[in-house]
C-alpha cells in the first residue's frame, strides 16, 4: 500500500505530527508494508497524545493559558480529542495479518476482525480442544482425517467409533470381534473374544472333570479324552448312580414321613387360626366400643365441668345453711333452757311478765326461722340429689330400691307411679324423665309392670326444634350371667300433645302399659337384693346443636 495516500487524516493534526509523518513516507519511498507503517505512526500519534494530556494538566494551572505554538488561548471546554482522524484511520485498506501465509486478501482496518474469523490461512486451534497443535484454518479438515491423534476412527473389528488414542486399548481388552488365542492351545488359529467361552467349553484341550463327579468319580483327564472314560467306566458309574439313588430314596422316605407328621397337625393348627381370628374380630369390635365409650364419657366430662362448679358454689352455699342452722338449732336450745329456769323462779325473779312475753316472741322468731331454714336445706339437699345423678348423653339408668315395699304401695293405691330423677339429651337439650306404675296402669293394671316417657320442660326449649321427634329405648335390666335385657323402643308420634313443647311442667306421659308381666319379672333374675334397674336411652345422633 503506498503510504502517501493516508496522509491526508492528519490535516487535524499539529505540524510536528505531519512532518514525521511525511518523513516516513520519504525515506521508505512508499514502499513500507502498512504493519511497519501503523507501528510507527501509532507512535508518533501516541506521543501526540501524550502532549494532548499535558495540555489538560497545563491549562487549570494558569490563569490565561496561551497554546505554545500560535499564542492562541485556550479553554479547557474546548480542548477535544478528534474522532474524525479515528474513523479516517479505520477506513483505510490494509493487508491481512495472514499475508506472509499467502493471504491476499484486502479489506479496511475496521473489517480486519471479522475477515480473521473467517480467514483460511489464519492459524487456530484445533478444534477438538484436546489436541495441543495448531495449524491454518484451511488445513483444518485434513488434519482431523489425517493427523490428530484424537480424531475419531472406527474399529476394524466390530465397527465401533472412538479416539484414536483409545483405540488400542479397546482391541486389546473389550472389542468382541477381536481375534484371540485359545489359552490351552489347541490350534494355531485364534477365535473371536465374544465366543471365547463357549470355545472353552467344547475345547478338546481343555481340563475337564467327569461328569458323574458330583456321584462320587474323580477322574480328571483332557477333553478329547473324556468320552473314552465315560466308555470304559459306564458300570462304575452305575454304581455310583444306584448308591446315590438309594440315598435319595431314604431321605424322600423321610420327608414324607415328616410331613405326614405335619399334615396331621394342620387341622388343629387351621381350627386355632379360625378360633384366633374370631378373637381378634371380637377384640376390635371391643376395643372400637371402648373407643365409642372413650369419646362419649370424654364429651360428657367437659359438658359436666361447668354444672360441677354450679354445685361447688351450691355445696358452698349448702354449708353455710348448715352452720347457720347449728348455730340456731343452738340458740334455741340455750333460750329453752333459759325459759326453763325463768319459769321455775317465775315468783321469785325481778323480772315481770312482760319480760318472759319478749323471750316466747324471740323463742317464736327463732321457731320460724329454723323451720325456714329446714325448708331451703331439705330443697337443697333434693336439687343436689338430683343434679349429682343427672345424665347428659341422652341415657338414664334409674335404680329403683325397696322394690316389695314400693309395689305394695301401688297396689294399695298409696303411691301409684314413681319418678325419675330428670335427664337431659345435652348439657343445653330436652328435659326428660320416667315414669314406672310397679302395679301397672290402663290395660295392665294389676298383672303388668308399665313404663312411660315424659318430656318435661327445660330452661334451653325456646332453642330447640320441636316437637320431640328422637327414638326412645326403654329397657329393663337383666342382673344375672345371661344379661336378656327385655326392652322396647319406640318412634315419638308429631301429632302427640306429649311430644309437644311443654307448657306446664311436663306433658303427658307416653309409653308402655303392658311393658313387662309381673310374673316374669319377679320369677326371673330382673329383681336382685329388692332392687330394679330401668335404662331409657334417646337417641341423639342426628340432633342438631341449639
Amino acid at each position: 500500500m503506498n503510504c502517501f495516500t493516508i496522509l491526508h487524516i492528519f490535516h487535524s493534526l499539529n505540524k510536528s505530527l505531519l512532518n514525521k509523518a511525511f518523513q516516513i513516507c520519504i525515506k521508505t519511498s512508499g514502499t513500507i508494508t502498512i504493519k511497519n507503517f501503523l507501528k510507527m505512526l501509532l507512535f508518533n500519534f501516541y506521543l501526540s497524545m501524550k502532549r494532548m494530556c499535558c495540555i489538560f494538566r497545563f491549562v487549570p494551572s494558569k490563569p490565561n493559558p496561551l497554546c505554545l505554538v500560535d499564542n492562541v488561548p485556550l479553554f479547557e471546554d474546548k480542548i477535544f480529542r478528534d474522532v474524525c482522524c479515528s474513523r479516517e484511520i479505520l477506513e483505510l485498506k490494509v493487508f491481512c495479518r495472514s499475508q506472509e501465509k499467502g493471504c491476499v486478501e484486502q479489506m479496511s482496518l475496521k473489517q480486519v476482525t471479522e475477515h480473521l474469523n473467517v480467514c483460511p490461512y489464519f492459524e487456530v486451534p484445533c478444534p477438538l480442544g484436546k489436541c495441543k497443535e495448531r495449524m491454518m484454518r484451511k488445513d483444518i479438515p485434513d488434519h482431523l482425517s489425517f493427523k490428530c491423534k484424537h480424531r475419531e476412527v472406527s474399529c476394524d473389528f466390530c465397527r465401533h467409533k472412538m479416539a484414536l488414542t483409545e483405540l488400542q486399548k479397546h482391541q486389546e481388552t473389550a472389542c468382541p470381534d477381536f481375534p484371540v488365542l485359545c489359552p490351552n492351545r489347541c490350534a494355531p488359529s485364534s477365535v473371536l473374544r465374544s465366543q471365547l467361552a463357549g470355545h472353552l467349553h467344547d475345547c478338546p484341550m481343555a481340563q475337564v472333570c467327569c461328569p458323574f463327579s458330583r456321584l462320587g468319580c474323580t477322574f480328571k483327564s483332557l477333553n478329547q479324552d473324556m468320552r473314552e472314560h465315560e466308555a470304559g467306566s459306564a458300570s462304575d458309574h452305575l454304581r455310583l448312580m444306584a448308591a446315590r439313588n438309594t440315598t435319595l430314596e431314604a431321605k424322600v422316605e423321610d420327608v414324607r414321613s415328616e410331613l405326614m407328621e405335619r399334615y396331621k397337625v394342620l387341622p388343629g393348627m387351621n381350627a386355632r387360626l379360625t378360633e384366633l381370628e374370631t378373637q381378634y374380630e371380637d377384640m376390635r369390635e371391643r376395643n372400637r366400643q371402648l373407643e365409642q365409650k372413650l369419646a362419649a364419657t370424654q364429651k360428657l366430662m367437659s359438658s359436666h365441668s361447668e354444672k360441677l362448679l354450679e354445685v361447688e358454689m351450691e355445696l358452698r352455699t349448702l354449708r353455710t345453711v348448715r352452720e347457720e342452722v347449728d348455730t340456731l338449732r343452738a340458740s334455741l336450745e340455750t333460750l329453752r333452757t333459759r325459759m326453763a329456769g325463768l319459769e321455775l323462779n317465775r315468783g321469785t325473779s325481778g323480772s315481770g311478765p312482760h319480760t318472759l312475753g319478749s323471750m316466747e316472741t324471740q323463742l317464736s322468731r327463732h321457731d320460724d326461722m329454723l323451720s325456714v331454714h329446714e325448708v331451703r336445706l331439705a330443697d337443697m339437699d333434693l336439687r343436689f340429689q338430683v343434679l349429682e345423678t343427672a345424665s347428659y348423653n341422652g341415657t338414664l339408668i334409674w335404680k329403683i330400691r325397696d322394690y316389695k315395699r314400693r309395689k305394695q304401695e301401688a297396689v294399695s293405691s298409696k303411691t301409684l307411679s314413681l319418678y325419675s330423677q330428670p335427664f337431659y339429651t345435652g348439657y343445653f337439650g330436652y328435659k326428660m324423665c320416667a315414669r314406672v306404675y310397679l302395679n301397672g296402669d290402663g290395660m295392665g293394671k294389676g298383672t303388668h309392670l308399665s313404663l312411660f316417657f315424659v318430656v318435661m320442660r327445660g330452661e334451653y326449649d325456646a332453642l330447640l326444634p320441636w316437637p320431640f321427634k328422637q327414638k326412645v329405648s326403654l329397657m329393663l335390666m337383666d342382673q344375672g350371667p345371661a344379661r336378656k335385657h327385655l326392652g322396647d323402643a319406640f318412634k315419638p308420634d308429631p301429632n302427640s300433645s306429649s311430644f309437644r313443647r311443654p307448657a306446664a311442667e311436663m306433658n303427658i306421659a307416653s309409653g308402655c302399659p303392658l311393658f313387662m308381666a309381673q310374673t316374669v319379672l319377679e320369677n326371673g333374675t330382673y329383681i336382685k337384693d329388692d332392687t330394679i334397674f330401668i335404662k331409657v336411652t334417646v337417641d341423639t345422633s342426628d340432633l342438631p346443636d341449639p
